[in-house]
C-alpha cells in the first residue's frame, strides 16, 4: 500500500472519528436539554403527561414507570432542595387581620325552620411557628360569587408542614356538611370496570345540569383502577369490588359522609347511596397509620414511594363527620399530607389521587358575558380547562359539592 493510500485512509479515520465526537457530544447535550424540555412540557400541557405515562405502561408495564417517576421526582426534590433551600415558605392569598364573626346560615322567618348555627373553623395556626407563611393555619371564607350575601359554607387555609422543604404546601378546604352534599362521578374511562353488571353502566362524566343551580366546587377523585383496583359502588353498579383493607369514603342516605377502613364500614352497606376507596387510610379514628410514622417505612399506596415528593390529594373529616377536610399540594411525601389534614382538624383521612395533572379543587363561577359557569382554581399552579367537570368529559372519577336544600340542611343541624 503507497503512502499516499495510507494518508487517505488515515483522514478518513480521523474525520469518522471528528464525526463521532461530535455526534456524541450533541447527544451529550442535547438528550438532556430535550429530557428536560419534555420535564417542563409535561408540566405544563395538561394533556401530555398522563397520554406519555399511559403509552409507556403499555410498552414497558406499570411498574416499570413507577420507578422512572420515582427517579424524575427524586432528581427534582434534590434540585429543589439545592436551589431553593434558603427559601420561606410563602402566601397564595390575604389573610383578614380580624374577621367578623359569621352571621347564622340561613334567615328563615317566624314560620320558616331555625337558623343553624353560623360555620366557621377554629383556626389551628401554622404546623410549625418558626417554619410558616403569614396567615397560615388560619381559616378564609370562600363566598359564593352567585350568593354574595349568603354565609360562607366553605373555607380554605394553607400549611407548610414540611420545616426542610419551603415549597411543599398543603391547601385545605374545610366543609360544612350540615349545609353541602358531597356527590361522586364516574370517569369517563376511570376507575376501569371488569363486572358485567357495569358493562352497560352509563359514564355522563360531567356535573348534571340539574345540580348547576346549587353547584359549589368540584375536585378529583381516586387513582386508576390499574393502581391498586380501589374499589367504587355508585347508583347500586359495582365498579370495582371493594378490596378488605383500602380506607373507604361512604356516602349514606341521610347526607352524612364517613371515612374507614372497609372491615369498620361494611356492616353499613345496606345504608349506603355510594362508595369510594383508595389505599390504606392515612389517618384512621385520629390516629396516623404505622407505615406513615415509621421514617424506616417507604411504600405508601398503590403509586410511587410514600417518601416520593409529588403534587398529592386527599379527603377527610372531623371527629363528629360534620366538616369535610379536602386537600391538594404541591411537593408532599404522603406523611406531609396526612401531617398536615391531621394538624387541620381531620380525625380520619384518605388519599386520593397524586402526581402532577390530576389533584385539583375548582370553585364555579359566572362567565363576563352570561351565566354559563366556569372553573375557578383554589390556588395558582393548578391546571385546569374551563370546561372541566362541567362540559368536558372527565376521564378519571371525581367529587363534587352542592348547597343541601333548606329541609336537608335543617335535617343536617
Amino acid at each position: 500500500m503507497g503512502a499516499a493510500t495510507k494518508s487517505s485512509h488515515s483522514k478518513k479515520r480521523r474525520t469518522r472519528r471528528r464525526h463521532l465526537r461530535r455526534t456524541l457530544l450533541a447527544l451529550g447535550l442535547g438528550l438532556p436539554a430535550a429530557m428536560l424540555g419534555l420535564w417542563i412540557a409535561v408540566h405544563r400541557v395538561v394533556w401530555l403527561g398522563p397520554m406519555l405515562a399511559d403509552g409507556l405502561r403499555a410498552v414497558v408495564g406499570v411498574g416499570t414507570v413507577t420507578r422512572m417517576e420515582e427517579i424524575a421526582y427524586a432528581v427534582e426534590d434534590r434540585w429543589n432542595r439545592y436551589w431553593r433551600t434558603d427559601e420561606r415558605p410563602q402566601a397564595y392569598w390575604e389573610v383578614p387581620s380580624a374577621q367578623a364573626a359569621p352571621t347564622p346560615t340561613s334567615c328563615a322567618g317566624d314560620s320558616g325552620p331555625p337558623a343553624l348555627p353560623a360555620f366557621r373553623p377554629t383556626d389551628v395556626g401554622p404546623v410549625h411557628q418558626s417554619w410558616s407563611a403569614p396567615g397560615d393555619g388560619q381559616w378564609v371564607p370562600m363566598r359564593d360569587p352567585r350568593r354574595p350575601q349568603a354565609a360562607a359554607v366553605m373555607y380554605k387555609t394553607l400549611l407548610h408542614p414540611d420545616q426542610y422543604r419551603s415549597w411543599a404546601e398543603v391547601f385545605v378546604v374545610a366543609v360544612d356538611l350540615r349545609q353541602v352534599d358531597l356527590r361522586l362521578m364516574a370517569g369517563r374511562y376511570e376507575p376501569k370496570s371488569l363486572e358485567k353488571e357495569a358493562k352497560d353502566y352509563p359514564r355522563p362524566a360531567v356535573v348534571p345540569a340539574r345540580h348547576y343551580d346549587d353547584l359549589l366546587a368540584a375536585f378529583n377523585g381516586g387513582f386508576k383502577a390499574e393502581h391498586g383496583y380501589h374499589g367504587m359502588w355508585i347508583d347500586n353498579v359495582q365498579l370495582v369490588k371493594p378490596r378488605k383493607h383500602s380506607c373507604t369514603v361512604a356516602h349514606y342516605r341521610d347526607g352524612s359522609v364517613r371515612i374507614g377502613s372497609w372491615p369498620s364500614l361494611e356492616p353499613t352497606l345496606p345504608e349506603m347511596t355510594w362508595y369510594r376507596q383508595g389505599p390504606r387510610c392515612m389517618v384512621e379514628d385520629g390516629q396516623m397509620h404505622p407505615g406513615l410514622r415509621d421514617p424506616k417505612a417507604r411504600t405508601w399506596g398503590a403509586t410511587l414511594d410514600g417518601e416520593t415528593v409529588i403534587r398529592r390529594s386527599a379527603i377527610g373529616l372531623d371527629r363528629e363527620g360534620k366538616i369535610l377536610y379536602v386537600s391538594i399540594t404541591n411537593s408532599t411525601t404522603a406523611k406531609a399530607i396526612a401531617l398536615g389534614m391531621q394538624h387541620a382538624g381531620a380525625w380520619s383521612v384518605a388519599q386520593l389521587d397524586v402526581n402532577w395533572s390530576y389533584p385539583k379543587f375548582v370553585t364555579f363561577e359566572p362567565g363576563e358575558a352570561g351565566p354559563e359557569l366556569y372553573p375557578v382554581a383554589l390556588a395558582k399552579g393548578f391546571e385546569f380547562s374551563e370546561d372541566e367537570y362541567l362540559r368536558k368529559r372527565s376521564h378519571r372519577d371525581f367529587f363534587y359539592l352542592t348547597r343541601k336544600t333548606e329541609a336537608g340542611a335543617t335535617a343536617g343541624k
